[in-house]
Protein backbone atom coordinates (compact mmCIF):
# COMPACT_ATOMS: atom_id res chain seq x y z
CA UNK A 1 0.00 0.00 0.00
CA UNK A 2 1.55 3.44 -0.81
CA UNK A 3 1.21 6.83 1.18
CA UNK A 4 -0.67 9.01 -0.95
CA UNK A 5 0.43 12.15 0.23
CA UNK A 6 4.19 10.98 -0.95
CA UNK A 7 2.67 9.61 -4.41
CA UNK A 8 2.06 11.22 -7.42
CA UNK A 9 -1.57 10.10 -8.79
CA UNK A 10 -2.49 10.57 -12.04
CA UNK A 11 -6.09 9.40 -13.52
CA UNK A 12 -8.55 9.92 -16.52
CA UNK A 13 -10.46 12.98 -15.31
CA UNK A 14 -14.21 12.55 -15.49
CA UNK A 15 -14.84 16.10 -16.04
CA UNK A 16 -14.50 18.75 -18.92
CA UNK A 17 -12.16 21.55 -19.26
CA UNK A 18 -12.82 24.33 -20.84
CA UNK A 19 -10.67 24.33 -23.48
CA UNK A 20 -10.42 28.40 -24.41
CA UNK A 21 -9.31 28.34 -20.46
CA UNK A 22 -5.53 26.81 -21.36
CA UNK A 23 -5.48 27.67 -24.92
CA UNK A 24 -5.77 24.26 -26.68
CA UNK A 25 -6.82 24.16 -29.78
CA UNK A 26 -8.18 20.29 -30.39
CA UNK A 27 -12.04 20.22 -29.82
CA UNK A 28 -11.55 17.27 -27.37
CA UNK A 29 -8.34 16.70 -25.91
CA UNK A 30 -7.54 13.16 -23.75
CA UNK A 31 -7.60 15.09 -19.97
CA UNK A 32 -6.02 13.45 -16.42
CA UNK A 33 -6.09 14.74 -13.12
CA UNK A 34 -2.55 15.15 -11.21
CA UNK A 35 -2.36 15.42 -7.98
CA UNK A 36 1.16 16.03 -6.49
CA UNK A 37 2.47 14.13 -3.77
CA UNK A 38 5.86 14.51 -1.35
CA UNK A 39 8.12 11.82 -3.37
CA UNK A 40 8.49 14.05 -6.47
CA UNK A 41 10.88 16.99 -5.41
CA UNK A 42 14.39 17.72 -6.92
CA UNK A 43 17.65 17.20 -5.54
CA UNK A 44 18.48 20.75 -3.30
CA UNK A 45 15.45 22.03 -4.72
CA UNK A 46 11.47 22.46 -3.06
CA UNK A 47 9.96 22.25 -6.13
CA UNK A 48 8.65 18.96 -8.63
CA UNK A 49 11.73 17.40 -10.17
CA UNK A 50 11.64 17.87 -13.88
CA UNK A 51 11.87 14.21 -14.67
CA UNK A 52 8.45 13.92 -13.29
CA UNK A 53 7.18 16.09 -16.16
CA UNK A 54 8.28 13.82 -18.88
CA UNK A 55 6.78 10.35 -16.74
CA UNK A 56 3.11 12.35 -16.62
CA UNK A 57 3.28 13.26 -20.19
CA UNK A 58 4.67 9.36 -21.18
CA UNK A 59 1.82 8.34 -18.57
CA UNK A 60 -0.62 10.39 -19.82
CA UNK A 61 -0.31 8.86 -22.99
CA UNK A 62 -0.51 5.50 -22.28
CA UNK A 63 -3.45 6.21 -20.62
CA UNK A 64 -4.75 7.94 -23.65
CA UNK A 65 -3.98 5.09 -26.22
CA UNK A 66 -5.76 2.91 -23.60
CA UNK A 67 -8.72 4.78 -23.85
CA UNK A 68 -8.95 3.89 -27.57
CA UNK A 69 -8.61 0.51 -26.98
CA UNK A 70 -4.59 0.49 -28.08
CA UNK A 71 -3.56 -0.86 -24.88
CA UNK A 72 0.54 -2.07 -24.67
CA UNK A 73 -1.03 -5.91 -24.79
CA UNK A 74 -3.35 -4.97 -27.63
CA UNK A 75 -0.18 -3.67 -29.68
CA UNK A 76 2.28 -5.99 -29.04
CA UNK A 77 -0.24 -9.05 -29.64
CA UNK A 78 -0.33 -6.67 -33.18
CA UNK A 79 3.13 -7.18 -33.42
CA UNK A 80 3.42 -3.28 -33.13
CA UNK A 81 4.82 -0.41 -30.40
CA UNK A 82 5.23 3.67 -30.05
CA UNK A 83 8.59 4.33 -29.57
CA UNK A 84 9.60 7.91 -28.77
CA UNK A 85 12.16 9.59 -30.69
CA UNK A 86 12.28 13.21 -29.55
CA UNK A 87 10.68 14.91 -26.49
CA UNK A 88 10.79 18.93 -26.14
CA UNK A 89 9.46 20.35 -23.02
CA UNK A 90 8.74 23.87 -21.86
CA UNK A 91 9.13 24.45 -18.22
CA UNK A 92 6.94 27.26 -17.54
CA UNK A 93 6.21 27.59 -13.47
CA UNK A 94 7.36 25.72 -10.39
CA UNK A 95 4.76 22.92 -9.39
CA UNK A 96 4.59 22.08 -5.55
CA UNK A 97 3.58 19.39 -3.63
CA UNK A 98 0.12 19.50 -2.73
CA UNK A 99 -0.65 20.86 -5.94
CA UNK A 100 -3.54 19.58 -8.46
CA UNK A 101 -3.50 19.84 -12.16
CA UNK A 102 -4.49 19.20 -15.17
CA UNK A 103 -2.54 17.41 -18.25
CA UNK A 104 -4.45 17.83 -21.27
CA UNK A 105 -2.97 15.73 -24.06
CA UNK A 106 -3.78 15.43 -27.92
CA UNK A 107 -2.57 13.96 -31.00
CA UNK A 108 -1.28 16.75 -33.31
CA UNK A 109 -0.51 14.74 -36.59
CA UNK A 110 -0.16 10.98 -37.57
CA UNK A 111 1.91 10.69 -40.85
CA UNK A 112 2.47 7.61 -42.39
CA UNK A 113 5.03 6.40 -39.49
CA UNK A 114 5.31 9.18 -37.40
CA UNK A 115 2.88 11.04 -34.74
CA UNK A 116 3.39 14.55 -32.86
CA UNK A 117 1.58 14.71 -29.26
CA UNK A 118 0.85 17.80 -27.73
CA UNK A 119 0.42 18.30 -24.08
CA UNK A 120 -0.54 21.00 -21.65
CA UNK A 121 -0.41 21.04 -17.70
CA UNK A 122 -1.99 23.59 -15.78
CA UNK A 123 -2.89 24.40 -12.43
CA UNK A 124 -6.53 25.25 -12.14
CA UNK A 125 -5.37 27.31 -8.41
CA UNK A 126 -3.45 30.11 -10.15
CA UNK A 127 -4.70 29.68 -13.33
CA UNK A 128 -1.32 29.12 -14.61
CA UNK A 129 0.25 27.25 -17.57
CA UNK A 130 2.74 25.07 -15.92
CA UNK A 131 4.22 23.13 -18.82
CA UNK A 132 3.86 22.50 -22.63
CA UNK A 133 5.08 19.39 -24.06
CA UNK A 134 5.38 17.95 -27.27
CA UNK A 135 6.37 14.06 -28.00
CA UNK A 136 7.39 12.81 -31.97
CA UNK A 137 6.27 9.15 -31.71
CA UNK A 138 7.51 5.96 -34.46
CA UNK A 139 5.14 3.34 -34.57
CA UNK A 140 7.44 -0.10 -35.06
CA UNK A 141 7.07 -3.69 -35.91
CA UNK A 142 8.40 -5.48 -33.14
CA UNK A 143 9.43 -8.24 -35.48
CA UNK A 144 12.04 -6.28 -37.54
CA UNK A 145 12.16 -3.19 -35.24
CA UNK A 146 11.43 -0.60 -38.29
CA UNK A 147 8.78 1.91 -38.79
CA UNK A 148 5.86 0.51 -39.63
CA UNK A 149 2.47 2.41 -41.34
CA UNK A 150 0.02 3.68 -38.87
CA UNK A 151 -3.28 1.83 -39.88
CA UNK A 152 -5.83 4.22 -40.88
CA UNK A 153 -8.23 2.77 -38.53
CA UNK A 154 -5.56 3.78 -35.91
CA UNK A 155 -5.35 7.22 -37.18
CA UNK A 156 -9.08 7.96 -37.25
CA UNK A 157 -9.70 6.15 -33.47
CA UNK A 158 -6.96 8.95 -32.49
CA UNK A 159 -8.38 11.61 -34.15
CA UNK A 160 -5.90 13.83 -34.78
CA UNK A 161 -5.65 17.80 -35.18
CA UNK A 162 -3.96 17.82 -38.64
CA UNK A 163 -4.27 14.38 -40.05
CA UNK A 164 -1.62 14.57 -42.77
CA UNK A 165 -0.99 18.59 -43.18
CA UNK A 166 0.48 19.36 -39.78
CA UNK A 167 4.58 20.53 -39.88
CA UNK A 168 7.32 18.00 -39.73
CA UNK A 169 9.02 19.76 -36.48
CA UNK A 170 7.64 20.30 -33.52
CA UNK A 171 6.40 23.72 -32.95
CA UNK A 172 5.77 24.60 -29.35
CA UNK A 173 3.71 27.84 -29.13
Amino acid sequence: MTDETTTTSLKPRQKPLEAAEVDINHRSPFLCDLRIGDGVLSDGIAHVSNIEYLRWVDRAAQLHADSLGYTRAHLVDSGVMWFVARHEIDYMAEVWPGDRLVLATWVRNMKRVKSWRDYVIYRPSDEMIVCRAATLWVLIDLATRRPTRIPDEMIRRFDPLHPSKAPSKCTLP
